[in-house]
């Protein structure tokens, strides 16, 4: 059963800060940066400020620069991407306020490559144009974190590192008023602290650790989406997990973060080829390898099946030695580590989980369904990407709605209070457990592909909610690549629900890989009922089972909430609306 609040130890500490951010990728750096005029900034990290999600993107950042490029053609690439579940008004904010950032950043240091006097661009999977942004080549990620930490440097933001967010603090109306967090090892002050404040900013990432094989780092345990769930935000699109097409392959049963062959290495004229160098994509989509990523990822996994073959290869030997050693030396070097050289061989690739294009539901300036929580980065769900992220919109939508967020805190922000030794409420303790488990199929979900009003999906667990074992994780994520993978199909998705059931009983004592554990979990569940309710194939949810997109009956969002120890997922038509 999915806890309401997670177990740990009473606070031995407080602070108190008007903004509290959580999380130092683009989104945390931008939001903490952005927010200090309005009182105290406290940013609090999971590991070192550097060691998110950000500094491993390498493709770029997608802007409409160049003199033959509009926001206007961004806007219908993006659109086209989403396959029709967007929010035009969260795209259009996007791309419209999208090149000044980029130019903010410019201003900050942020050294882009350079060819012929302005920025080089490149052209990435699903975009008509070259507007692709990048740095080091294919270390654009590293490059922005480097210019923003140097600004946070010379800032008055007070940063707390190697600390775990834990669970929200509300006030007596309903209010965040801060959050609860664990600070490990060699961070100050040690051990379960609070931290009272006026606005809380989630942007703890992503959730690719749900899953065995990810590009995403060993803290993307969806820390945010599962503290949010707790609190009673909506979260939204879950069921819409994009699978990079390119990761490199290292070998039947590999785990853990795997390393990413840019999208940019294609928009540079690589080519997808099977074992017997036949190029697959072409006639498949009209941008071929260029395609939006989840058409991209299902033409490898049906080639895949079609040939009996463990992965597919991307050919890039056309582009000789100087230019991957200039272009794409971090992708050259990871290749290399594991025996693979580019320069005379094609790279063994296979999809994985990359990025969550849902995640807490936000309006346009990042507030959630709290009052006082705000969400951005890859843990929101702007409406911007819809089924299926645009490929390198992520680090610009991180940086549009961080600076969204700052804009909006003068007229959000309560009046400060006096400081007072009592803390805010945590969320309410769970109500007394049932013993009952329903089975997978005995929801109230409706049949034939209706999406119906609301429903509860199964209690996932019986027993006192209390923490999962450490060990769960690895069964987490086994179950959820079982069954909750690139294709999904209604037999698998009970699977899933039957085995995440047995699961989520838990006792264990407080402590990271516990709290962890049960956040993926948590993550987990939510993913799957959305899954199961979502009885159709659109962008990067691929149902075997209802192989057709559905607009008629699905072109809508599902929205998801933890009420006590249920979740339950509610169908909102987007059918009249702009996307």
């Amino acid at each position: 059963m999915i806890p309401s609040v997670l177990h740990a130890p009473a606070p031995g500490w407080t602070t108190d800060a008007d903004v509290v951010v959580i999380g130092s990728g683009i989104a945390g750096l931008v939001a903490a940066l952005r927010c200090r005029p309005h009182g105290r900034v406290l940013l609090v990290t999971k590991a070192l400020l550097d060691a998110g999600s950000t500094r491993w993107a390498q493709g770029g950042i997608a802007a409409a620069l160049a003199p033959d490029d509009t926001p206007e053609e961004h806007l219908a690439d993006t659109l086209t991407a989403g396959v029709g579940v967007c929010d035009e008004d969260a795209v259009r904010a996007l791309v419209t306020e999208g090149p000044d950032a980029v130019r903010a950043l410019i201003d900050l240091g942020t050294a882009f490559d350079r060819s012929g006097g302005g920025i080089a661009l490149t052209r990435e999977g699903g975009h008509h144009r070259r507007r692709i942004a990048h740095a080091g080549g294919d270390a654009t990620g590293a490059e922005i974190s480097r210019a923003l930490l140097a600004e946070l440097k010379d800032s008055d933001v007070e940063v707390i590192e190697h600390a775990l967010v834990l669970d929200l603090l509300k006030d007596a109306a309903g209010r965040a008023a801060g959050v609860t967090l664990h600070v490990m090892g060699e961070g100050q002050p040690g051990g379960v602290g609070a931290v009272r404040a006026r606005a809380v900013v989630l942007a703890t990432g992503g959730l690719g650790q749900v899953f065995s094989a990810t590009t995403n780092p060993e803290v993307s345990t969806g820390d945010g989406v599962a503290l949010a769930l707790r609190a009673g935000a909506e979260v939204t699109d879950l069921e819409f997990v994009q699978f990079h097409p390119t990761v490199l392959w290292l070998g039947e049963g590999a785990t853990g973060q795997q390393p990413l062959i840019s999208e940019a290495v294609r928009g540079e004229g690589a080519h997808l080829v099977d074992h017997a160098g036949v190029r697959f994509m072409t006639g498949r989509h009209e941008l071929a390898e260029l395609a939006p990523r989840d058409v991209v990822t299902k033409g490898i996994i049906n080639r895949m099946r079609e040939t009996g073959a463990s992965h597919m290869l991307l050919d890039g030997r056309h582009f000789g030695a100087a230019m991957w050693e200039t272009r794409f030396p971090t992708i050259l070097a990871a290749c290399r580590h594991h025996g693979i050289d580019p320069v005379t061989e094609p790279i063994p690739i296979v999809p994985a989980a990359h990025h969550a294009s849902g995640g807490v539901r936000t309006d346009l300036h990042g507030r959630t369904s709290v009052p006082g929580l705000y969400a951005c980065g890859e843990v929101a769900c702007t409406g911007v990407h819809g089924a299926n992220r645009l490929a390198s919109n992520s680090l610009l939508e991180g940086l549009v709605f961080a600076a969204r967020i700052a804009e909006a805190l003068p007229t959000d922000l309560q009046p400060a209070t006096a400081p007072t030794d009592d803390l805010p409420a945590l969320p309410g303790r769970p109500p007394e457990p049932t013993n009952a488990l329903p089975e997978p199929n005995a929801s109230a979900e409706p049949t034939g592909g209706l999406p119906g009003p609301e429903v509860a999906s199964v209690l996932l667990g019986a027993g006192d909610a209390g923490l999962l074992a450490p060990e769960a994780r690895a069964e987490v994520q086994r179950i959820m690549t079982s069954y909750v993978g690139v294709l999904r199909r209604a037999e698998g998705l009970e699977t899933a629900v039957r085995e995440l059931a047995e699961l989520g009983r838990g006792d264990a004592e407080p402590g990271v890989e516990a709290w962890e554990a049960t956040n993926l979990y948590t993550v987990a569940s939510a993913i799957v009922a959305a899954a199961r309710r979502r009885e159709e194939t659109r962008g990067s949810h691929w149902r075997e089972d209802f192989p057709e997109r559905a607009d008629g009956t699905w072109r809508g969002r599902l929205v998801t909430r933890l009420a006590g120890n249920v979740l339950t997922t509610t169908y909102e038509s987007l059918e009249g609306k702009r996307s």
